[in-house]
């Protein structure tokens, strides 16, 4: 949850979502001031909507919504609604985060096309907006509204207005701004803080903080014992983990699985089940996981289920689980057919990045998990970016404030993420996905024996670039300087050869698919990841062959 540097309430939604009805309701309740952006641009500009977009078109539009946005934040107390592409625009996002608390208005389709029509035969109040024009509004409504669906998802808070009257929209909104204004952080040393439906979690990234990992599980959780599990590559600091525990008073034991891929099955569920059973685990006890991605699913499926749930806890080792698998709840194994076929969501009670042991990995398996870490910049914190850009020696080095910083700054990324799109419903969380529709399809062409995962997602984060530039979303510019970070993490732009219809095939077979069309996450901009479903095939041909060189 956004922070309240002022006192000002934003109200972002599609066209007919209410904003305007309920930001009134809202300011009249709060004492403040009502602003309209759409009303304010009319206003300066002396001319409708509709003709400001029929006589200098959208781009002119969005300026004047950007410039009008800026004047806004200036003032405080306020409640503004905003057009319904304001959040669209990343540097929009910005403006309005900086300067207040920003709730979304949610509506389904149906219900928008159905208000739009009571609106254009004058029993509403607001103008039927120029972007619904056309044979089937109702497609289009739904076509922009997946679109920025993503953006309207990294609002602060949600509103389901579907059911809703005004006053009640107004009281749910003014709940959440006193909630969210007199709520002390429960967690005030932790890097970041995960805000899910189960309840927050604190994310702790420091260097040697293993060490006090003990006192930490002992005041958040207060088990009776912990159950540690890690694999051979992380035994040292599975024992570390063991050491600190067992200092703070909690009997721990250790389990090592064999490293790999390999232990990601049910088999090895059934290992940790068994061994769970045999030491009397109960209910109040902690399951910990220390090492990789695998070892975090695996453990983290295991304590979903053994006994209908446990505590469960991560400590992150590798770069990749830091960044990515750590947070968020994802837990699973993989069966013969595919790749986390098995799973469940269930969120940790904390997690602890000790970035010190990064130190222990093999070079390419470091320099692999950097390109989750440099993604979280390109999609959606460009400074982040700026960062890795001009410091990445000094990052590469693993410098001990240097690189803490980044990889602090990357997984808050990852965890804002999260708390706003918990189980991916909503969009935001598929943005996280930059890079890995023919990152993913890269590894299963080629039997996941040739490329890291963060290698597959560098590529495919090129190939995206190619996509988005032919799109007109993105620059050459922006282009260059996506390929002029990654090689200078020493990660891969291209693949080489390979079965062009496999890596196709793979692609279709993703699980970002919807019907027949990949969901295709490209940049509008650094910094501004959006979704697009209307690729055509021929600019995703040309793309996977300008990366065979």
């Amino acid at each position: 949850m956004n922070a309240v540097p002022k006192a000002n309430i934003f109200l972002t939604g599609f066209s007919g979502s209410g904003k305007s009805a309920a930001g009134s309701a809202v300011a009249r309740r709060l004492g403040w001031t009502f602003v309209d952006i759409d009303a304010e641009i009319v206003r300066s500009q002396g001319m409708s909507i509709a003709d400001l977009f029929s006589r200098h078109g959208e781009a002119r539009f969005r300026e004047l919504e950007r410039e009008a946005l800026a004047a806004v934040c200036e003032n405080d107390r306020q409640v503004v609604s905003t057009g319904g592409g304001v959040a669209a625009d990343a540097r929009n996002r910005d403006l309005m985060r900086a300067s207040g608390l920003v709730v979304c208005l949610e509506v389904a389709p149906e219900t928008l096309h159905q208000r739009l029509i009571d609106q254009a035969a004058g029993t509403g109040e607001a103008e039927v907006r120029p972007m619904l024009a056309g044979a089937d509004p109702l497609a289009r409504i739904r076509d922009l509204k997946a679109q920025r669906q993503p953006a309207y998802a990294m609002a602060d808070w949600i509103v389901q207005t579907d059911r809703l009257d005004i006053p009640d929209v107004a009281e749910e909104v003014v709940r959440f701004w006193e909630r969210a204004v007199a709520a002390p952080s429960r967690f005030p040393d932790a890097s970041s803080v995960v805000r899910v439906a189960s309840g927050d979690y604190p994310v702790w990234v420091g260097w040697g903080n293993i060490a006090g990992l003990g006192e930490r599980a002992a005041e958040l959780v207060s088990p009776s014992a912990a159950y540690v599990i890690t694999d051979g590559g992380a035994f040292t600091h599975g024992r570390a983990a063991q050491a600190s525990l067992e200092a703070a008073g909690v009997p721990a034991h250790l389990l090592q699985l064999p490293q790999g891929e390999s232990s990601k099955a049910l088999g090895t569920v059934s290992v940790i089940y068994n061994w769970l059973a045999g030491l009397r685990a109960t209910r109040g006890d902690l399951v910990l996981a220390v090492g990789g991605g695998v070892v975090g699913d695996v453990a983290g499926f295991a304590a979903a289920t053994y006994l209908r749930g446990m505590p469960f806890a991560q400590v992150p080792t590798s770069m990749l689980a830091m960044m990515d698998s750590s947070i968020g709840g994802k837990t699973g194994v993989d069966l013969p057919e595919g790749k986390n076929l098995v799973g469940a969501f269930h969120q940790p009670r904390f997690v602890l990045a000790d970035v010190g042991t990064l130190g222990t990995l093999p070079h390419r398996e470091l320099v692999s998990g950097w390109a989750e870490a440099i993604k979280h910049g390109l999609i959606l914190d460009e400074p982040l970016l700026s960062t890795f850009e001009e410091r990445a020696g000094e990052i590469m080095a693993l410098d001990r404030d240097t690189a803490t910083d980044a990889i602090r700054r990357s997984i808050a990324v990852k965890a804002d993420v999260v708390s706003r799109d918990e189980k991916e419903t909503l969009g935001i969380r598929t943005l996280l996905n930059y890079g890995h529709t023919i990152g993913h399809a890269l590894e299963a062409a080629t039997g996941y024996t040739r490329f890291l995962h963060g290698e597959a997602v560098s590529i495919g984060m090129m190939g995206a670039a190619d996509i988005g530039m032919n799109m007109g979303l993105l620059s050459g510019e922006a282009v260059d300087r996506q390929r002029r970070i990654l090689q200078d993490f020493g990660l891969p732009l291209s693949c080489g050869p390979i079965d062009v219809e496999a890596l196709h095939n793979a692609m279709r077979m993703d699980k970002k698919t919807e019907g027949s069309s990949i969901r295709w996450v490209l940049l509008d901009g650094i910094g501004n990841a959006v979704t697009r479903n209307d690729v055509p095939d021929e600019i995703v041909r040309n793309a996977v062959s300008r990366l065979l060189a």
